[in-house]
Order: C-alpha cells, then sequence, then structure tokens
C-alpha cells in the first residue's frame, strides 16, 4: 500500500504557555493543507508518554496493530505536521489520518501519513461490542476477553495460519483464503521480531492477537506489508504501527486532481487503467478486486505516480491455488466477525467476483470526474463512449475489457514529457512504453 505530501502545515506558533499544551494539540488534530512544512518548521517538542499512549491506543494494546514504529513518536522523529487543530487550538478527532514527518536521522524528513484503521467512533463503538460479549461492563479489559475467546484459543495451538482460523473474518482479503496467501501473511508480516517463516513458532501469544485484531478490522496494514511497493506493487510503503495507528509514505488523494489539467488527467486515468490491470493480472497470480472504489482510495505521490492509498475494500483470490475455504454463511461467526460492520454482513461466493468488476466501478465512479470536458469536443466523445462501455455493469467481462483497452489507447498520446511527471521523466522521451 510510496510517496509525498498532501498537507501544508501553518505556521506554527512556538510560544504556547507550556509544552504539554502543545504535545496535546499535536497529538489531537487533524490537518487539511495542501503540503508539507520544510523542515525548518517540523517543531521541536517534548513528549508526553502518558497522553501518547493514550492517543496512540498503546493502553488497548494487544488488541491494536503493533508497536514496531512507536520508539520514533517518543524521540520525537515522528512529528506531526501543526499543532493546533484550530485558530482556537481545540482538538479535532474525527478526520481518519494525520499529515506528519518522518525522520531517520532528525535532520532530514519526508512527509507521511499517521492513518487510523477505523474511526476514533468506531474503536469505540468495537470496545463496548467487545465488552458486550463477555457481559462486562464498558470499561471491560478488552484485551482479556478477546483472548478468552475460542477463536484465539485455536490461535494459540496453531503453528500454522490455515484457512479455517480466518473464516468468518470480514476482510476482503480473507474471503476466498488460500493456504498460499495465508503463508504469505505469516512469512511477512513486519510487526514480529523475526519473520520469514510460514509457521508462527516464534509469535508471541501478543503477536497473535495483534495479527488477528489487525484482519478482523482492516486488513489495509497487511496488504501493504505482504504486497511491497518495492516489489512493483501499486501500494505505498508500511513504515510500522504504534497502538492503534499506522504509519506510511504520503499521498495526496484523487479527488484533489479533478480539477487537474488534460495532460495531467490523461496521465491519471491512464495509470488508473494500468494500476487495475496489474491487479487483474500479475506474475503471482492473484486477482485482486475492489469490493466498492471511492477517490480517497487512490494517492498521488510528489514524483506524479498513482498508487493505492486505502486497500481496505481490497479483495484477494488466488488464481493458481484457488480458495481452500468454502465460503459458509453464518459460520464461525464470532466477536472477531462483528468488530467493525456488525454480524449481519452477507458476502458473495468467490465464484461470482467477475473480472471486470474493479474497472465497472472506476468507470462509473472515479473517471468521468476526473475526464469530463476536458478535451478537444471529438476526443471527448471518444473517451465519453469508452466510459459508458468501461462502466456498463450489465456488459460480459471482455466488452469491459476492450472498453478500457480502447480508452488507454486514446489517453496515451494525451500525456505529455516534462519533468511534472517525474515518475516517468526522462524515460518518456526514448521509451513508447512511457
Amino acid at each position: 500500500m510510496e510517496p509525498q505530501a498532501r498537507a501544508e502545515a501553518a505556521a506554527l506558533p512556538l510560544a504556547w504557555p507550556t509544552m504539554l499544551l502543545l504535545w496535546v494539540s499535536a497529538l489531537s488534530c487533524t490537518f487539511s493543507s495542501p503540503a508539507s512544512p520544510p523542515p525548518s518548521l517540523v517543531p521541536r517538542v517534548r513528549t508526553s508518554y502518558s497522553l501518547g499512549r493514550t492517543f496512540l491506543g498503546l493502553d488497548k494494546c494487544n488488541a491494536c496493530i503493533g508497536t514496531s514504529i512507536c520508539k520514533k513518536f517518543f524521540k520525537e522523529e515522528i512529528r506531526f505536521d501543526s499543532l493546533l487543530a484550530s485558530h482556537l487550538g481545540l482538538p479535532l478527532h474525527y478526520l481518519p489520518s494525520y499529515p506528519a514527518n518522518y525522520s531517520d536521522d532528525s535532520k532530514t524528513w519526508r512527509p507521511v501519513e499517521i492513518f487510523r484503521l477505523i474511526s476514533k467512533y468506531q474503536n469505540e463503538l468495537s470496545d463496548r461490542r467487545i465488552c458486550a460479549s463477555a457481559s462486562a461492563p464498558k470499561t471491560c479489559s478488552i484485551e482479556r476477553v478477546l483472548r478468552k475467546t475460542g477463536r484465539f484459543q485455536k490461535w494459540l495451538q496453531a503453528k500454522r495460519l490455515t484457512p479455517d482460523l480466518v473464516e468468518g473474518l470480514p476482510s476482503p482479503l480473507l474471503r476466498c483464503p488460500s493456504q498460499r496467501l495465508l503463508d504469505r501473511v505469516v512469512r511477512r508480516y513486519a510487526e514480529v521480531a523475526d519473520a520469514g517463516s510460514i509457521f508462527m513458532d516464534h509469535f508471541t501469544d501478543r503477536d497473535r492477537l495483534r495479527l488477528l485484531y489487525t484482519l478482523a478490522v482492516n486488513a489495509h496494514p497487511i496488504l501493504l506489508q505482504i504486497f511491497p511497493g518495492a516489489e512493483g506493487w501499486p501500494l505505498p510503503k508500511y513504515l510500522g504501527s504504534c497502538g492503534r495507528f499506522l504509519i506510511s509514505t504520503s499521498t495526496r488523494p484523487l479527488h484533489e486532481f479533478y480539477s487537474a489539467p488534460p495532460d495531467q488527467a490523461a496521465d491519471l486515468a491512464y495509470q488508473l487503467l494500468s494500476v487495475l490491470e496489474s491487479l487483474r493480472s500479475n506474475d503471482l497470480n492473484y486477482f485482486f478486486y475492489f469490493t466498492h472504489i471511492d477517490a480517497g482510495m487512490f494517492g498521488i505521490f510528489n514524483n506524479g505516480h498513482l498508487f493505492i492509498r486505502d486497500a481496505s475494500a481490497l479483495g484477494v483470490i488466488d488464481k493458481q491455488e484457488g480458495s481452500q475455504a468454502a465460503s459458509r454463511t453464518g459460520e464461525n461467526k464470532d466477536i472477531f466477525s462483528c468488530l467493525v460492520s456488525g454480524c449481519q454482513a452477507q458476502l458473495p461466493s468467490c465464484d461470482t467476483i467477475p473480472e471486470k468488476q474493479s474497472l465497472v466501478l472506476v468507470c462509473q465512479q472515479l473517471l468521468p470526474q476526473l475526464l469530463q470536458g476536458k478535451f478537444p469536443s471529438l476526443v471527448q466523445e471518444e473517451i465519453n463512449s469508452a466510459i459508458a462501455q468501461c462502466g456498463q455493469d450489465a456488459s460480459p467481462d471482455q466488452e469491459v475489457l476492450r472498453a478500457a483497452s480502447r480508452l488507454k489507447d486514446i489517453l496515451r498520446p494525451l500525456r505529455t514529457c516534462d519533468p511534472r511527471f517525474a515518475y516517468r521523466y526522462p524515460d518518456c522521451k526514448y521509451n513508447d512504453r512511457f
């Protein structure tokens, strides 16, 4: 699931009455300005460990994502873009991500994003569901309740993550699990001290609960780990987790580019279709599909490269090995099945996911906003016609695929070759592929 800035912090008022109030504001706010501040504007503030633990969700571990990057928070090597949420300095809790700056040497900084897996309200609701499942008061020990569940007791005994251990979890990643896919999850899970084996012998009880909790709430960080951008997958880099937050490289969401000039819009649309093509057909024989789509799920790095910003709605079907677990509606449902969406979600069978699904969603919901009314009339008519055909849910798969291919052919010559598109410049001067 690399990267670039989304938010430009306002000038930071450092004459605040106390350093603690600065930290409170920093950990409580989220930001919407467009770019990240230069290193000289990154503040130096003293952290409060108790406040940091509560804000980050460390007080709920091990019902959390992990702790691999917590030291960077406490060493102030991850700093929020802005210290004040508003002109009043009031904390804001409702947005899902926070722009920040990340350093390996405290001198050079790069933009990152701090993501919640689910909203603060959903976290609170989920925790109440956990307590209610054990007929416990609202302030029960979340971890203790989850440890006593039948599913987790099976996880404690398991040497290998098998399809029956994840059956009933709501994530699209686990709707059609193959053993090959689950082995990849265990082998590449970055929140354990010693990754690399398909067996869970080196997993502590804490590691098992964190992995299970993450898979049950939102598999986005797991997808970033098992299909890394460094290997060519269209996902940002996973930098680590702390409590109930994950850190990844930063992108600007696609909807910020709806008013982009024609050559940039053509480039982004072309990239978007290419990403879907790579998800449909790749060397590892995994078929990726979206269960739903919105413009916030795709992001653009500062070099112009388009990536999947949010992989939470991304399902995976193993075309090589197939699914080893039948989809049995209503079976193996427990509190882990109900942490986010409740227990009523009815998921379609793996065999009913059409090859065209992601293309139809993108052609219906994203491409019209990105490409509408930007080109000469004859070209625009061709684009509109191809988008309309691509978005026909009732059409056979091959017709939708042909329409998408035709749209790519139309868009290819509309892209320009200049330094604004650093991800393919200057290669585009010499290589027809670009």
